[in-house]
């Protein structure tokens, strides 16, 4: 993802860039010096707390409605954890605040001249689309297709591998709805060379609901039978492995913005097995230590 085009120009009005009482951005409750510039972001606000318990120290516990931000030390290392909720939505009001925090002085309300990277590493759960994939494995996405709609939204530069990988799926899969176009985003070359050791690398499928856009059908059938037919798709050597429903946003709109980003996903259902790990809270643990390990090498 090349960077977005931006068209505000002088103070972003109140409307826009909603800060509340305190000043802070609306949603999260957060201040600039609440957020360091590597962040773990994760779905369970639960998870957060998993994480948080290996800091050394925490300096920032905030709670605003779903989103809960733990930001501390680890060996000296400033570190967030931050959870984001269910879907592609959150994860539009997470990038585009915490970009807020870093990138626009919240007084003037004007964007500061020297541009700051964040770090972000989505850690959350998933379904495998590939029999091969064990419950209790992870994967490592590589690119995101967009089942959600959420970036068509936005004025975006898609480089050229995104773009040839759209075309791809598109052409593979027949597909035939236009009223869902799907697009791809890649993620963050220095982030993915970071875990490049790290779990099985793959193309994920975010989709805007756990239902019916994943091709589940309890009283009602759904009419997403893309499940089968993506066996054999490869892009770049790579399968599709998964589904979740939030990195196609954070690689999307946390590339235009110009921060490296990454997912790695533990899987808990085998969609093509029909298995599912009720328990996973030991493999979480696990990956949870990997990762930080990984993370805090750079």
């Amino acid at each position: 993802m090349n960077k977005g085009q931006h068209s505000v120009s002088g103070p972003i009005p109140p409307s826009e860039l909603v800060l509340n009482e305190k000043g802070r951005v609306y949603h999260l409750d957060l201040s600039p010096e609440q957020v360091a510039d590597k962040i773990i972001l994760v779905g369970d606000p639960n998870r957060v707390s998993k994480i948080s318990s290996r800091f050394d120290v925490i300096d920032h516990k905030v709670k605003h409605r779903e989103f809960i931000t733990h930001t501390g030390k680890i060996g000296g290392q400033r570190i967030t954890a931050l959870a984001t909720g269910i879907g592609v939505d959150n994860v539009d009001i997470v990038i585009n605040e915490i970009d807020a925090l870093v990138n626009i002085d919240l007084e003037s309300r004007l964007p500061r001249e020297t541009k700051k990277s964040l770090q972000f590493i989505r850690l959350g759960t998933s379904g495998a689309l590939q029999k091969d994939l064990a419950v209790g494995s992870a994967i490592h996405s590589q690119f995101a297709i967009g089942l959600d709609g959420l970036l068509h939204h936005y004025n975006l530069d898609y480089d050229q591998i995104e773009t040839d990988l759209n075309t791809a799926f598109i052409e593979y899969t027949d597909w035939n709805n236009p009223g869902l176009l799907p697009y791809s985003v890649k993620g963050s070359s220095f982030m993915n060379q970071s875990f490049s050791s790290f779990s099985k690398k793959a193309i994920t499928l975010t989709a805007n609901g756990f239902y019916g856009p994943q091709g589940r059908a309890i009283r009602l059938s759904s009419n997403n039978d893309l499940n089968h037919r993506i066996q054999n798709f490869r892009f770049e050597n790579l399968p599709i492995a998964n589904y979740e429903m939030e990195t196609s946003a954070l690689f999307g709109l946390g590339g235009a913005l110009g921060h490296d980003c990454t997912t790695i996903c533990l899987v808990i259902a085998n969609r093509l097995r029909n298995e599912f790990l009720s328990n996973y809270n030991r493999e979480m643990d696990g990956l949870i230590e990997q990762l930080l390990q990984a993370f805090l090498a750079d």
